[in-house]
């Protein structure tokens, strides 16, 4: 490893921040808490009504504390070890070690786990004991909770949450199980190691408590509930590896943001259970008051999507899943405002009902329709998932947001063009524009997808469509040659994060090399350098296209006031304020390396690259890179692009690959053979000349 010592996936501290918003999350995509918290939450469980609504917080024994009875203060060490995906506390006394571990299992999502095993370090033959400490309570604000029989020895707790997020709309009901946890645990004279294995069940049904209970107990019965966990989540680590050669802080804020983010999607073998979408503090955030109540933002979309669809398309597809089960809602959302089609909520709960409390957001930030769409074709792009459209509400979707935008749009008789009017635009220091460049440009784009998915799946492209698209004004400045963000912005304006710079990436909008340079430096002295995580990570992709490497280091430098130690946990804003375990600023970091380092962007012809690196990285390797049904290993240095697709997809089949460079070079990408060349600009598309 490059530059220091040590595993830059494990996260080790003698003790813990100041601040407990601090401390590391344990999540599923069904159940998500904190570190030493007597809360967690269930995913899609919200509480209150519209502006009010947020993750209903559920009672926790997970927030345990252990502690060392008598007067000495033994030493304490604290790990998250994000190859396995636990926290540990370890008590370290001079005859004998306490260890709790913290999980949320993997696989098994509606478990969450903790053991305390206590090891004797010397021959005595006294009985040790290790006290607990719980603040828990079966009670919760957000829930009417009832008691039920006990199960299997686990105390059953079960109710509705107290406010539908619409009048008359579903109340969700938790049902909860868990091994009642005892004030102290005594290792016996004669015993040398013992674990003692606490489980937490929560799901929607009674039936499915109890099954996921039972099968908890059969795996702690068998020895191997903590190690079925591991199993499954190295199983995703392993398949969404990124490593770096770089320096030691680079490479552990990588791998903090892998394991903060693949903790928040559905693993591969749940697909009964619907996903609820990923806010930007995750399922372990979200009470009133906190991380903006948990819900969902363009920051799934746009931040965080990107890279689990290059590294998972399977939970990708089931964040669309989630933007097509709250189509509905979206559809009235535009009807209020007087509009047709879909408008997506700037914030969004269970129903896809605008639930942001404050009303400018809701009515004004409508890029995030668009960016809900991008997000759709960014996924067809890549995997060519014909079915999500024919058959599951995908082409309903994209219609419904087609729809929008053209009745958004107005006729301009001075310009003759088509202008989107009273928009706030990505920088929520300026609202009630007219054509913000970012609005009006992922409008376009939106148009532009739907007329070609209309055309993919042999239906009438409406002429509306492609008009609007080719009309619609995205603000462009001659003489400065840049885009202002919106009619009438004067340069030198402060600007609060990434908008304008949006255009080249993710949006590709077109333009030459000399407006993209002009617009970052345009954009990056006025951007509020307190403002939210995620806009460095923008500015850095902006200089790497441009190869001006040292100014892109200095961009993804800035990011890293925004991690907290020891563990990790990012902050949306660097003065700590805004939401915490912040995702979304993950997310933009992860781009940076996924798209920024390699060049790669998401094209209907193919997956184009063309690699930078700053001065202090030498070498990137991702392990599985998905394209078009096939498994790729990217492996990118200075000198060389190694290319070989590990696993291609049987069912469908996927088309086979190459790889072609500017040059004209072209390179078969068979399966379990290495491929490598110069580094240098060229694409991966499917190979024209060569059958199954």
């Amino acid at each position: 490893m490059a530059d220091g010592e040590g595993d830059p996936g494990v996260f080790v501290a003698t003790a813990l921040p100041g601040d407990p918003r601090l401390l590391p999350t344990v999540t599923n995509a069904f159940l998500g808490t904190r570190a030493f918290r007597d809360i967690l939450h269930v995913a899609g469980v919200y509480s209150g009504a519209a502006g009010d609504t947020h993750r209903a917080d559920v009672p926790s024994q997970l927030g345990l504390r252990m502690a060392a009875p008598g007067a000495h203060t033994p030493a304490e060490s604290f790990t998250l070890n994000t190859w396995t995906g636990t926290f540990s506390h370890t008590i370290q006394s001079p005859g004998y070690t306490a260890t709790h571990q913290l999980y949320a299992h993997h696989s098994l999502v509606h478990l969450m786990a903790s053991s305390i095993t206590i090891r004797r370090l010397d021959g005595s033959t006294h009985p040790v004991t290790v006290q607990l400490r719980s603040t828990f309570v079966p009670w919760s604000q957000d829930l009417d909770l009832t008691p039920g029989p006990d199960f299997q020895g686990a105390h059953y707790i079960h109710g509705q949450t107290l406010v539908p997020e619409v009048e008359g709309g579903p109340r969700p009901t938790v049902h909860m199980l868990w091994t009642p946890i005892p004030q102290s645990l005594t290792l016996g004279g004669e015993e040398r190691e013992r674990c003692w294995e606490f489980l937490t069940a929560v799901a929607g049904g009674e039936e499915e408590v109890k099954r996921s209970y039972s099968a908890g107990l059969a795996l702690v019965a068998a020895g191997s509930l903590h190690r079925s966990h591991v199993r499954a989540w190295a199983a995703l680590r392993r398949g969404c590896s990124v490593e770096l050669d770089g320096p030691l802080a680079l490479r552990q804020a990588l791998h903090g943001c892998l394991y903060y983010l693949l903790s928040a999607i559905p693993p591969r073998d749940s697909p009964g259970v619907p996903f609820h979408g990923i806010s930007p503090g995750g399922l372990s955030n979200g009470t009133r008051g906190e991380d903006y109540w948990g819900h969902v933002f363009w920051d799934q979309d746009t931040w965080m999507f990107p890279n689990i669809l290059l590294l998972c398309p399977e939970a990708a597809r089931a964040i669309l899943q989630y933007r097509l089960r709250t189509l509905e809602g979206a559809r009235r959302n535009a009807q209020e405002q007087g509009y047709e089609g879909a408008k997506f909520p700037w914030e969004s709960a269970a129903t896809g009902r605008e639930v942001c409390p404050e009303e400018i957001y809701g009515a004004q930030e409508i890029h995030v329709t668009g960016d809900v769409l991008m997000a759709f074709e960014q996924y067809y792009c890549t995997t060519r998932d014909q079915q999500l459209f024919r058959e599951d509400g995908g082409w309903e979707l994209v219609e419904a947001v087609a729809q929008y935008w053209c009745s958004r749009m107005v006729w301009s008789e001075e310009e003759q063009l088509y202008h989107i009017r009273g928009v706030m635009p990505p920088d929520e220091y300026h609202s009630q524009v007219d054509n913000s460049a970012y609005t009006n440009a992922v409008a376009r784009r939106s148009l532009n997808f739907a007329a070609d998915m209309a055309r993919d799946l042999l239906l009438p492209v409406p002429e509306e469509w492609e008009d609007r698209a080719r009309k619609i004004k995205v603000p462009f400045d001659e003489e400065r040659k840049y885009h202002p963000e919106y009619d009438g912005y004067s340069p030198g304006e402060p600007v609060k994060q990434a908008d304008v710079v949006l255009l080249g990436f993710p949006l590709m909008h077109p333009m030459s090399a000399e407006v993209r340079r002009n617009d970052l430096e345009m954009y990056e002295p006025v951007t509020d350098p307190a403002g939210p995580a995620m806009t460095w990570s923008m500015f850095a992709v902006g200089w790497l296209e441009l190869k001006e490497l040292q100014r892109a280091w200095s961009q993804l430098e800035k990011c890293f006031s925004n991690i907290t130690e020891p563990f990790k946990v990012w902050v949306e804003n660097s003065d700590g304020s805004g939401a915490v375990n912040f995702l979304t600023g993950m997310g933009g970091f992860l781009q940076v390396v996924l798209f920024g380092f390699t060049g790669f962007r998401i094209t209907r012809s193919g997956l184009l690259f063309d690699p930078a690196f700053p001065d202090l990285i030498t070498k990137l390797k991702v392990s599985s890179v998905s394209y078009l049904g096939n498994k790729l290993e990217v492996t990118i240095s200075r000198e060389e692009i190694r290319l070989e697709v590990t696993e291609r997809s049987r069912e469908p089949r996927a088309p086979p690959l190459e790889a072609v460079l500017g040059s004209g070079q072209r390179f078969p990408l068979w399966e379990g053979q290495s491929v490598s060349f110069p580094t240098a600009p060229g694409w991966i598309q499917r190979s024209p000349s060569r059958t199954s």
